[in-house]
């Protein structure tokens, strides 16, 4: 592999693909036997001192301004520091992360130049959250490093990155993580907590799945094995339960507890030469302390942001031909907060956690080829906002048969009923 080659994430290769072949962009926690429950675990007693963590780290939960753990973290992590596997399917925006780098940090006892724990996502916006969350809850553990491994930026770099500052802890995508471990610079024989994140994105594709199944083989056969998503198909539960060891298993049964509890979630029928006019209402009606607007290809992504941007709005875009560096530096300007309006491809669909965000709205409708992949990409987009118990509100652009059959579709799956955008809506019932 060319040193500066770039590996583009698996949600946009095949758009990308057909780019370079002269076509257009613009194609086209509950157990088994638990109730259902509310986000927040109904002991309010409970803290996460009970969990007889390390007092650095319940120092730092205390600097993160968390006070009470919830369901999710309440059900997973007293078995996941003690070094059980795990299978964990709980809707988005409920902690999910924190169980894992809380479980890592928890059991790791950092030495020179040992890698311990290798987590893995999809996309690498994804994987640079990720190293946040690690960054910040250990804080007052000097002694472990971090490194974040992905592809678009120079393997020669990262080699000399991990020799000179050899790393306790790495997260990275797939692509980059096989070819520094096939060759050593990544030195994987020591990894004790071998964690997928988003897990059913990793393990549905099959040359994903050939890539974690390689890297898995680098490992030690005796570690911990975490794996989490909002969505979990049962063929791929199956498959998930074979990199594991009699797991502790999480899930939602019933679907219809995926969908978040305060979240608002309408559908605006029309034509699409209508979409932009009534964007631009919506935007001037609204109050939103930051939004996330999907579409469906990068050239629609584009032309959308320039649009907004020509009309005064605060916006940014993001989307997978970008250079890495430029990605990352507009993903953390949004989730700091110097632009308010996100337009974005599926790239962040999933994972991308911006507290500030309470709208999201599906310029254009999930297409997957398959109505359920439609429907878990729909949930995945509209959990970008209301996360972890706050409100939001989720507004679906309906222009053609296909967006009508996957919007019954989610209605259907999550038991939800979504209802045309009234002419007022209050913004109460939405912003927290």
């Amino acid at each position: 592999m060319a040193e500066e080659e770039e590996l583009v994430d698996y949600e946009e290769e095949e758009e990308l693909a057909q780019e370079k072949q002269g076509k257009s962009a613009e194609a086209a926690g509950d157990k088994k036997d638990g109730a259902g429950k509310k986000g927040m675990v109904q002991i309010h007693s409970t803290g996460f001192k009970d969990f007889l963590l390390k007092p650095e780290l319940l120092r730092a939960i205390v600097d993160c301004g968390f006070e009470h753990p919830s369901e999710v973290q309440h059900e997973c992590i007293p078995q996941s520091i003690l070094g059980e596997d795990v299978l964990c399917q709980a809707k988005s925006g409920m902690g999910k992360t924190a169980v894992f780098v809380l479980a890592v940090l928890q059991q790791l006892e950092p030495k020179e130049g040992e890698i311990q724990a290798l987590v893995m996502c999809h996309t690498r916006e994804l994987a640079f959250q990720i190293t946040h969350e690690f960054e910040r809850f250990s804080a007052y553990l000097p002694d472990v490093k971090v490194s974040t491994i992905f592809g678009g930026v120079s393997i020669k770099a990262q080699k000399e990155e991990l020799k000179t500052s050899p790393p306790n802890i790495v997260i990275g995508t797939p692509g980059r993580v096989k070819t520094l471990g096939k060759d050593a610079a990544l030195k994987l024989d020591t990894v004790r907590h071998f964690v997928l994140d988003e897990c059913d994105k990793m393990l549905e594709q099959l040359d994903m799945r050939s890539d974690v199944q390689e890297i898995f083989k680098l490992t030690p056969h005796d570690k911990q094995v975490m794996m989490f998503s909002a969505t979990l198909s049962k063929d791929i539960r199956a498959v998930c339960k074979k990199f594991m060891s009699d797991p502790m298993e999480v899930y939602v049964d019933d679907e219809a507890k995926l969908t978040l509890h305060g979240l608002v979630q309408h559908y605006v029928n029309m034509e699409e030469s209508e979409k932009n006019r009534k964007l631009n209402d919506l935007l001037d009606a609204l109050d939103f302390n930051q939004v996330v607007i999907f579409v469906k290809s990068i050239d629609r992504a584009v032309a959308l942001d320039k649009l907004l941007r020509d009309c005064s709005f605060p916006s940014i875009c993001i989307h997978g031909r970008m250079k890495q560096e430029e990605r990352l530096n507009r993903y953390k300007a949004f989730k700091e907060g110097q632009k308010r309006i996100m337009v974005a491809t599926d790239l962040i669909h999933r994972g991308i956690d911006v507290e500030r965000v309470n709208i999201v709205i599906n310029y254009d409708m999930p297409q997957d080829s398959e109505q359920s992949q439609g429907a878990d990409t729909y949930l995945h987009r509209v959990g970008r906002a209301g996360r972890f118990g706050t409100k939001g509100l989720a507004i679906t652009f309906v222009a053609s048969e296909a967006d009508s059959t996957v919007l019954n579709s989610v209605q259907e799956r999550f038991d939800v009923d979504i209802k045309e955008l009234p002419d007022q809506i209050d913004a109460s019932s939405y912003m927290s």
